[in-house]
């Protein structure tokens, strides 16, 4: 098969994973690749081993497998598990059941989760779950659900956790309002700091989705369930894994494509987990939506996600790019911790922060003054042909260099403001000092040429005296003003 062969049976395969399951796919394969036998046969086969390999993904654990929970009778409201009392069911799922509960011994509200009994029968699995929880306990961070305790009682295992009051991300995406970009900015930068703590001690979320991060009552995000998390290979706390090669954890629509595989993970799998769900957030879609889970995940593993930008041109541009960068596939090609995202979200504000409705004020005022730059340099070359002396000769020169580098200063900024927003701050920050020179320098040679000139030509003095007054006034006065209006500071 040639690379343009593939290359169609792959698109072929994309396409197809968004029709009706229960359309005619032989009918289909044969409109759109009849003409080639060779891609019509690999697309069949293709789409045989998908529809062959059943919908296991698209039930929850607990109703795919019941026997799996058909010992673990539900707690009812009143009754008592150590010092905790039951007050009710939150929810439900192949770790166990949530509820929840009041503990006597310090008179508050926890969340307590009651471990599903096939996890704690295998001593294995029983460890792992001691070890996870106290990798979970070990975090502290206002973004993170606290970790109370791990308690055994009567042979069976329960993790008391914060009990957060709010709702989910999950809750968010599935309604029908978008946030502002303020508000995509500002679940970004919080979600990644959350994450971040826990990359900081080692500790790697594995299933971080919007149903596992809550938004408390007064707003803030609190990252949910390290009932999958485990300890980072290399740092001091960590422990043998006790996962199974080739085991999958987690939620397929959120795991990156060497988790899906089965391969080792470590913290850039939480990096594409969070870049879907901030995509997912933003967008109301996922970036890689199918008609069925298992085209879901083909598509993590082969697809690239639509540009959010295309989806949502009002994402502020920085905070897209980070989230485009969290979303590839290679693990080296994205950012390779939390921290890292931090870092790139803080650029992706500041850019943010520069992109103002008063910006074309700004704009125009860098316009005008090399506009100014120009008339003063013409001027100057007349005035050095009406009285040519060495002295309004070496004015000129000096105007026509003060004018070029001026010029193309100003020019720089705006071109940046345009091209590369996130660069602008740091762009303005460098050339201020040059600018504001020339400024003073092109009003002093101005003024200098209004003298020697107001004997011979009073008006030709009376517009270098005024440019020269203008370019300076504009520089000391109207410049810090559009400055702070277009971006909230001073020009530095």
């Amino acid at each position: 098969m040639t690379p343009e062969q593939q290359r169609r049976v792959r698109d072929l395969f994309d396409a197809a994973l968004d029709r009706d399951p229960t359309s005619d796919a032989a009918r289909w394969v044969a409109r759109e690749a009849g003409d080639d036998p060779v891609v019509r046969d690999e697309l069949l086969s293709l789409l045989d081993h998908h529809s062959r390999a059943g919908a296991f993904l698209s039930e929850p654990v607990a109703d795919r497998v019941p026997d799996l929970m058909a010992d673990d009778e539900p707690l009812l409201a009143g009754a008592r598990v150590g010092t905790y009392t039951i007050v009710r069911e939150l929810g439900r799922g192949g770790m166990g059941r949530v509820y929840l509960a009041t503990d006597a011994r310090l008179g508050r509200t926890v969340a307590l989760k009651a471990l599903a009994p096939h996890l704690v029968r295998d001593p294995r699995q029983r460890e792992r779950l001691r070890r996870e929880a106290r990798a979970a306990a070990a975090l502290t961070h206002p973004g993170i659900c606290t970790v109370y305790a791990l308690e055994e009682i009567d042979g069976d295992l329960y993790i008391a956790s914060e009990f957060v009051d709010g709702h989910t991300l999950g809750e968010e995406i599935r309604s029908d309002r978008r946030p502002s970009s303020a508000e995509i900015l500002g679940t970004a930068r919080d979600l990644a700091a959350a994450l971040a703590s826990a990359h900081a001690s080692g500790i790697v979320h594995r299933d971080l989705k919007p149903d596992n991060v809550m938004r408390t009552r007064d707003g803030r995000l609190k990252i949910l369930d390290f009932g999958l998390a485990r300890t980072a290979s290399g740092t001091p706390d960590a422990a043998p894994s006790m996962t199974q090669p080739g085991v999958v954890i987690g939620t397929p629509a959120y795991m990156a494509p060497e988790q899906l595989n089965g391969e080792p993970v470590d913290t850039r799998a939480d990096v594409f987990a969070f870049g879907v769900c901030l995509y997912e957030y933003a967008s109301g879609a996922h970036p890689f939506a199918a008609s069925t889970p298992l085209a879901t995940m083909a598509r993590v593993l082969e697809s690239d996600a639509r540009p959010l930008a295309a989806r949502c041109p009002d994402v502020p541009s920085g905070v897209a790019e980070v989230i485009a960068r969290c979303l590839r596939k290679a693990p080296a090609e994205r950012f390779s911790t939390a921290a890292d995202l931090v870092a790139a979200l803080a650029v992706a504000e500041a850019a943010e922060a520069d992109a103002s409705p008063h910006a074309t004020w700004w704009r125009v005022h860098q316009i005008v003054i090399a506009v100014l730059y120009i008339v003063g340099a013409t001027l100057a070359w007349q005035i050095k042909d009406w009285i040519e002396t060495p002295v309004t000769v070496s004015i000129f020169l000096a105007l026509g260099a003060a004018a070029t580098i001026g010029g193309v200063l100003r020019g720089h900024l705006v071109f940046t403001e345009q091209m590369n927003r996130s660069r602008l701050g740091a762009e303005r920050r460098r050339t201020a000092r040059a600018t504001r020179l020339l400024d003073l320098l092109t009003s002093v040679l101005l003024f200098a040429d209004a003298a020697l000139t107001a004997s011979v030509r009073a008006l030709p003095a009376v517009v270098a005296l005024s440019l020269a007054l203008g370019i300076a006034l504009a520089s000391i006065v109207l410049e810090p003003a559009t400055t702070a209006a277009a971006f909230g500071d001073e020009q530095p």
